[in-house]
């Protein structure tokens, strides 16, 4: 049983993702081994590792908001261009209701529940369509939402506007692939990975996501 899972309250970062037009996914079985797979590699920082609940929603919490930001970049670059994912992210208070099955509620899964809602209801907007994240805080403390929602507005924007072989690109150079490396992989010269990458913005998006890594 995870820290979390011990304490009877605590303050954390908490994480609600689900699937963008799941229902259209013709192999359930296929997309929730997928799922499952890409969630396992969020577990190191998390206080609850991130698991799917009812269909193809999933929760998780962190000590942070910069790791709960984190692994739903991570999780977005695993999956994407096949799967699409909306995050939701909350800070505050979970109450753990009952220690046998785990079952938690409380300001920290109510903010990161508005968060997920908002996102939903936003990318029904002209403008918005490639909104994938939002952030929401259920405490005073903690770091500031409308910063943390501008940042990552932006990101959403930038990974939205990627083609597959950028998103690849950027997936491996998140994961500390030389430029050189990606070249040879994706059968491409070194010098056309650093055009590709300079024009995208790519290395400015690691960049980002490493400063956002650090929020408290």
């Amino acid at each position: 049983m995870s820290a979390a899972k011990r304490r009877a309250s605590s303050v954390v970062a908490t994480l609600i993702g689900d699937v963008v037009g799941s229902r259209a996914f013709p192999d359930r079985r296929a997309l929730h081994n997928r799922l499952t797979s890409a969630l396992r590699t969020l577990g190191d920082d998390a206080t609850d590792p991130p698991a799917l609940t009812v269909g193809d929603e999933f929760q998780g919490t962190f000590g942070t908001v910069g790791h709960a930001i984190d692994a739903a970049f991570t999780l977005r670059l695993l999956l994407t261009p096949d799967i699409d994912i909306r995050f939701g992210i909350g800070w505050g208070a979970i109450t753990l209701l009952d220690a046998d099955s785990g079952i938690q509620d409380g300001p920290g899964w109510w903010a990161a529940r508005e968060a997920i809602e908002w996102v939903s209801a936003q990318q029904e907007q002209p403008g918005f369509t490639q909104l994938r994240t939002a952030f929401r805080a259920g405490t005073d403390d903690g770091a500031d939402p409308h910063a943390v929602n501008a940042a990552l507005m932006c990101r959403d924007h930038l990974l939205g506007s990627l083609d597959e072989r950028s998103l690849r690109l950027l997936a491996g150079l998140r994961a500390g692939r030389s430029k050189k490396e990606l070249a040879m992989v994706e059968r491409i010269s070194a010098s056309a990975v650093s055009q590709r990458a300079g024009r995208a913005g790519l290395d400015l998006i690691v960049a980002a996501a490493d400063e956002l890594r650090q929020l408290r």
